[in-house]
């Protein structure tokens, strides 16, 4: 595989920089924290950090809404740290993927207040401007995925500011070719320091129908989130017209035609349309767009190996052209180990490690977020502790994000689990204390320690990180897949529940992977027998 296409089949590590590591004591990790860490991150046998926002920012959505796209928050550093942490990784051949937040700004964006001071200035046509309906109302009836309407009554206009995100985040627009320019401009300004590549959060949100067309309902037997929660009003239509226009993918060959002029780096779409799978196609065709698309078709409570079967196939069926991206969890779901739970307690060992390379043998790129090779689940945070908007807002039904979010547990006897010596942001985890990285480490069975296994074995194999991938159709609880590359097939076969189960098949030549500790099935007489989260690589 081509060096400039070293994202196909690689291993990204998220991190989210509030929680990874605190080295200057005030509670909030920051971008020496990543530094300290790149030995860690090296021995996961990953290719890529991508790193979550640390751009300057009133933190309104942590980071998520961006007032400078040129700067760091002090809260992280600056930018001799940024450049610090680029020539230390390269070093360490590990490539650095950073979010770009595109579809909106903070209102705190020069921008912004330079936009909403009248409707004749420089910026006054940057943002999504409307006037009210003759009664004062909202211009249509588009949600925020927050909560409420989608938009924001600015008295200094006179008019009503559209918002997808929190009210602090107005949307920018795009239909503007000047909107367009600059913000390709902010994007190059990363380039030009040496970045990989770009995680682009939300990206289909980019675009909004000119005509401000009210967004149809929905069903409630098809309110099925994605990245929401069913009960959120968000739910309650199909979202048409305020995100997913067809402009967008104009939009989307630009940016591919800016990376083009940095041989090398690689473009991760996050997408959540009404049809995240068919979108994902679309803003991958043709070679010249996106390089991979990323959803939250994997990032629900859905978990069967019908829904992944189903999922995948139906990605295999649409996608021709592009490559994909999968994930278990991130910075936005509840962790995995807590989310697709089938022993009762939270984050099963033998689960983990299962779902790990499960991960690790579908077709595609794949995200593995900071805790989940240590198996973390989710952590409880009281109200009082919370400090996610979105969880504010729609609790107890929906607590939010931040029980994915606490600090990664470093040391069992270290202050605060070795994270930092101040009272951090959020609390740590307390499930997570005897699953500190300096406990796993000793332990040679350990979440963490079969995770840098399988990701070492998986390393230099072409088959799982390129090949073909054909589904066999099994009984719950089994997955199992062909993958086939350059004349070769290897059967991978997992057990999703925790009991022994068991599949008819015929593999009358083979040769069984013994030398990884997660291949633990046993094959006689045409029948794989699989322990409980039990896998099963062989080379047929």
């Amino acid at each position: 595989m081509a060096n400039n296409e070293w994202w196909k089949g690689a291993v990204i590590y998220q991190v989210y920089p509030r929680s990874f590591q605190d080295t200057n004591g005030d509670g909030i990790g920051d971008l020496q924290g990543i530094i300290k860490r790149l030995d860690y991150i090296k021995s996961l046998g990953v290719d890529a950090i991508w790193i979550s926002p640390f751009f300057k920012s009133p933190m309104k959505d942590f980071g998520y809404d961006i007032s400078d796209y040129r700067d760091i928050d002090p809260m992280f550093g600056d930018l001799e740290d940024f450049d610090t942490l680029i020539e230390q990784a390269h070093a360490r051949d590990i490539k650095i993927v950073i979010d770009q937040v595109l579809s909106h700004t903070s209102d705190q964006h020069q921008w912004f207040l330079e936009s909403r001071e009248s409707k004749d200035n420089d910026k006054s046509d940057w943002y999504v401007w409307a006037d009210s309906k003759p009664d004062g109302t909202q211009p249509n009836n588009w949600l925020s995925i927050f909560g409420g309407p989608a938009w924001q009554w600015e008295p200094r206009r006179g008019q009503y500011y559209l918002h997808n995100f929190l009210t602090e985040q107005p949307d920018l627009n795009f239909h503007n070719p000047e909107v367009r320019a600059a913000v390709l401009a902010n994007v190059e300004f990363w380039l030009a320091k040496g970045v990989d590549g770009f995680r682009l959060d939300a990206i289909n949100f980019c675009y909004h129908d000119k005509q401000l067309r009210d967004n149809p309902a929905k069903p409630k037997e098809l309110r099925q989130g994605r990245g929401f929660s069913e009960d959120n009003p968000y739910a309650f239509q199909y979202h048409y017209y305020n995100n997913t226009q067809p402009e967008n993918l104009a939009f989307m060959e630009e940016i591919r035609t800016l990376l083009n002029r940095y041989p090398g780096t690689v473009s991760l779409g996050e997408i959540s349309s009404e049809d995240s799978l068919q979108t994902m196609s679309e803003y991958t065709s043709d070679g010249n767009k996106l390089h991979m698309g990323y959803s939250f078709e994997l990032l629900t409570n859905d978990y069967s190996a019908k829904y992944i079967r189903e999922t995948v196939s139906r990605l295999e069926e649409v996608m021709t052209e592009g490559w994909p991206c999968w994930a278990f969890s991130n910075h936005d779901v509840e962790r995995v180990a807590s989310r697709w739970d089938q022993s009762g307690g939270n984050g099963q060992p033998l689960q983990a490690a299962m779902l790990t390379s499960l991960l690790g043998s579908l077709r595609g790129s794949i995200c593995m977020y900071q805790g989940e090779e240590l198996g973390l689940g989710e952590a409880d945070v009281a109200f009082e502790d919370l400090q996610d908007p979105y969880g504010k807002t729609f609790w107890p039904n929906f607590k939010g994000r931040d029980g994915c979010r606490t600090p990664m547990p470093w040391t069992a006897d270290g202050d605060h689990l070795g994270f930092s010596k101040a009272k951090p942001w959020l609390p740590m985890g307390k499930q997570h204390a005897n699953l500190t990285v300096d406990q796993q480490a000793s332990k040679p069975t350990s979440v963490l320690n079969r995770y840098r296994e399988f990701m070492a074995w998986r390393a230099d194999k072409s088959i799982l990180k390129y090949g073909n991938i054909e589904f066999i159709d099994t009984d719950e609880p089994i997955l199992a897949f062909y993958r086939t590359f350059e004349g070769e097939t290897m059967l991978c076969a997992f057990n999703l529940g925790a009991v022994e189960a068991s599949m008819d098949i015929d593999l009358a030549s083979m040769f069984e992977h013994k030398e990884l500790t997660h291949h633990n099935g046993e094959y006689s007489s045409g029948e794989l027998r699989l322990p409980g989260f039990g896998c099963f690589f062989a080379t047929i």
